[in-house]
C-alpha cells in the first residue's frame, strides 16, 4: 500500500517547477535546459519562457526574432512601431500558432479549448492574447477561476460540494474537483468566468451567484506540465487561479449541466481531507482546496508542520509580469 501523501506533497505536486530563478535558466550549460525568454515588442521582461524543443519545431514566420546567443530569446516584432502593437502581437500569434496546426507540429493543438488565453502584464492600449491550447507552449502566464460552494448543517458542521469530472474529459478524467472552476477566457473578468462557469457547470444561478460568490484570494504557482495536463510534456507554465467562495443554504444542491461533470457529492472536512490525502483530486484543485481550509482555520500552524512552507508555496512569485507597472 502506497504512503499516504501530506499537504505540503500536494502542493508541491502543484508548484512543481525547480526553485530557482527561471530569469537565469538561459545561461544553463545544458543547451536542451535553456528556455528562451519569450519578449514582446519593446519590453525587456520576459512574458513567457519556452522549451527549446518547442523553439526548435514551432514554424516561426517574419514576426518574430530569434536569438539562440545567450540569454536565449523569442523577440516578437512590431510592424506598426507602437500605433498599434497589442493588434500586432495578435495577429502574430494567431498566424504561428495556426501555421503549427496546420503543419501538425505538436500533437495536441487540435484538440482542446477554442477560446484565447490574455497575456498578462502587457503594457499597450489593447489586450494582446493568444488560442489557450498554445498558451502553455509559449510559457505565458494562464489565468483560472475556482469558487469552492459549501453549506453548514444544523449543528453547524462545514460541508463542501465536490464534483467529480467526466472519465470523458481530456484532461484528468474521473478526478474530484472544485465546486465549479474554469479558464478566464481573454475578454472576461474572472468574476464573470465564476458566473458562467457556475451556471453552465453546477446549474447554480447567475443572480444567486453574482449576490454571493465572495473573491477571498489567488494562488499562483510555477507547474512543469505532465500527463493529464491536456497539452506537451515539460513546459514551465506560471498560473494564476482567482479563488471565490460561495456559502449556501442546505436547500441548494449543485447538478450538472454539461458533459464535464459526471456527479456532485456533499463531502464533510474530514471526507475531502482523506481524498486530498489519497490523491483523488485534480492536481491544481487540491491546492485550491488546502487554500479554502488554510483560509476556514482548518489547516492552522498548531495542526501542521509545514504550515508556513504551505502558505508560502500557494502563493509563488511569478517570473513573468502580472501588470503592465
Amino acid at each position: 500500500m502506497s504512503q499516504l501523501k501530506t499537504y505540503l506533497d500536494l502542493v508541491k505536486t502543484t508548484d512543481n517547477y525547480p526553485l530557482v530563478d527561471i530569469t537565469q535558466l538561459p545561461y544553463a550549460e545544458d543547451p536542451e535546459k535553456g528556455l528562451y525568454q519569450l519578449l514582446l515588442p519593446n519590453d525587456l521582461r520576459p512574458h513567457g519562457f519556452m522549451l527549446p524543443s518547442v523553439v526548435r519545431q514551432m514554424p516561426w514566420t517574419s514576426d518574430f526574432s530569434i536569438s539562440h546567443e545567450r540569454p536565449r530569446t523569442v523577440q516578437l516584432l512590431d510592424g506598426s512601431n507602437g500605433s498599434n502593437t497589442a493588434e500586432v502581437c495578435n495577429a502574430a500569434f494567431k498566424k504561428v500558432i495556426d501555421k503549427a496546426q496546420e503543419a501538425q507540429v505538436f500533437a495536441n493543438l487540435h484538440k482542446v479549448w477554442p477560446e484565447d488565453y490574455k497575456v498578462l502584464g502587457a503594457k499597450y492600449e489593447g489586450r494582446v492574447q493568444l488560442l489557450r491550447a498554445a498558451a502553455s507552449l509559449f510559457g505565458v502566464s494562464c489565468r483560472g477561476a475556482h469558487m469552492t460552494v459549501y453549506t453548514r448543517t444544523e449543528s453547524g458542521e462545514l460541508k463542501i460540494w465536490v464534483p467529480r469530472r467526466s472519465k470523458l474529459m481530456q484532461t484528468w478524467p474521473g478526478k474530484l474537483d472544485t465546486t465549479v472552476a474554469g479558464g478566464v477566457r481573454a475578454e472576461e473578468s474572472p468574476f464573470e468566468c465564476i458566473v458562467h462557469e457556475a451556471d453552465e457547470e453546477a446549474s447554480l444561478p447567475e443572480a444567486m451567484v453574482r449576490k454571493n460568490a465572495r473573491p477571498v484570494s489567488a494562488i499562483t504557482y510555477v507547474a512543469e506540465s505532465a500527463a493529464g495536463s491536456g497539452g506537451e510534456f515539460g513546459l514551465c507554465v506560471p498560473d494564476v487561479l482567482y479563488c471565490y467562495d460561495l456559502e449556501v443554504g442546505q436547500d441548494v444542491v449543485p447538478q450538472p449541466q454539461d458533459e464535464e461533470v459526471e456527479a456532485f457529492y456533499l463531502m464533510s472536512v474530514d471526507e475531502v481531507k482523506d481524498a486530498l490525502l489519497r490523491e483523488e483530486f485534480k492536481t491544481n484543485c487540491a491546492s485550491v482546496m488546502i487554500d479554502f481550509f488554510v483560509r476556514h482555520g482548518i489547516i492552522n500552524d498548531d495542526n501542521e508542520p509545514d504550515y508556513l512552507e504551505i502558505v508560502t508555496r500557494l502563493h509563488r512569485p511569478l517570473p513573468v509580469p502580472t501588470s503592465a507597472a
